[in-house]
């Protein structure tokens, strides 16, 4: 099995990186968690128009086709440039219209997908065993509820949020109650749970994402911070702890990529687990090594200190995680 992206991958992979790289993402994440949406939508229209939310659409609605690995390579993009938004929501509602698609439910993917492809609508959902609560609801275009029954909604998005998240960019809320009833049955149940897969594994990338950026910003740090006249990334010890920090991200890359080529629930749930634990692994040897200066809020820095925690417990905790891998092991 090949771990390692085609040259096409690479070279997207590389255009996302220098498009976030280049744009003001760390001001934009600001704003997202004050209210103002303007920059951040500006930003994900640049996404959509490098064909992101296409990655998860099939064709007959302007989409590239469902293609998990690729999609997954942009979501560590965004996952190590920090952007804000319910990007892995969009794609996951994306998925679970395009599968209903494919049982009948062509209306609805016409409806809807084409907007969500295009980036002039966000959508934000929430699906059995995935959470109650709706991310960035007051953003969305479309607030998209499956029931434990099989129904799916259209919600009236935004309202009042309901709590807010260890990371401010990231804005809870309840859906309402009721709303549209866009389809039900088993052909929902069956599309929520490819839809919660997805989830799963795109939040597992945006995990890898967020480590992979602490940890190159704790090293930066390391050689420019001086104790007892020397660097302090020449100590051993702190050299210890970024090793372990970097196996930790290098044993959970191969996990998304096997999970994203083969996207069965054993081996998503193994990816998301690894990453989570890295990334949060990630973020305390970042504040360890920052020492004080990594508790201010001035500091970029704490954009990704903050997505590590929620990131890790979003679209399936660890012990969550764990379960599925047993369970997966049990059936074989």
């Amino acid at each position: 099995m090949r771990f390692l992206p085609t040259g096409e991958q690479a070279d997207f992979a590389r255009t996302l990186h220098a498009l976030l790289a280049s744009a003001e993402v760390p001001a934009a994440v600001r704003a997202w968690a004050a209210g103002d949406q303007a920059p951040g939508r500006a930003l994900w229209g640049r996404l959509a128009r490098a064909g992101v939310f296409a990655l998860g659409a099939e064709e007959a609605y302007d989409g590239a086709g469902l293609l998990p690995v690729e999609l997954s390579m942009a979501l560590v993009e965004c996952g190590r440039a920090g952007m804000p938004g319910p990007v892995v929501e969009t794609a996951a509602a994306t998925v679970l219209l395009s599968r209903l698609s494919r049982t009948g439910d062509e209306a609805l993917a016409k409806r809807f997908v084409p907007g969500l492809v295009s980036g002039e609508a966000l959508a934000t959902l929430t699906l059995p065993g995935g959470g109650p609560y709706a991310l960035d609801a007051d953003a969305a275009s479309y607030c998209f509820t499956v029931s434990q029954e099989g129904e799916l909604r259209l919600a009236q998005a935004g309202g009042a949020a309901l709590l807010r998240s260890t990371d401010p960019a990231r804005r809870l809320f309840r859906p309402p109650a009721g709303g549209e009833l866009l389809a039900t049955g088993p052909r929902v149940v069956a599309a929520a749970r490819e839809a919660a897969l997805w989830a799963r594994l795109l939040t597992a990338a945006q995990c890898l994402g967020v480590g992979l950026s602490l940890l190159a910003r704790t090293v930066e740090y390391a050689k420019q911070r001086s104790q007892f006249g020397a660097p302090i990334g020449s100590f051993q010890a702190v050299k210890h702890r970024l090793a372990d920090t970097l196996l930790a991200l290098e044993f959970a890359r191969p996990l998304v990529w096997a999970a994203a080529l083969v996207p069965d629930p054993g081996a998503v749930a193994a990816a998301k687990l690894a990453a989570g634990e890295a990334a949060y692994g990630a973020a305390m040897t970042a504040l360890q090594l920052h020492g004080a200066v990594g508790y201010t809020e001035e500091l970029d820095l704490s954009l990704w200190l903050r997505k590590a925690r929620p990131l890790r417990d979003a679209w399936g905790t660890p012990a969550q995680c764990r379960a599925a891998v047993l369970g997966a092991a049990a059936e074989r």
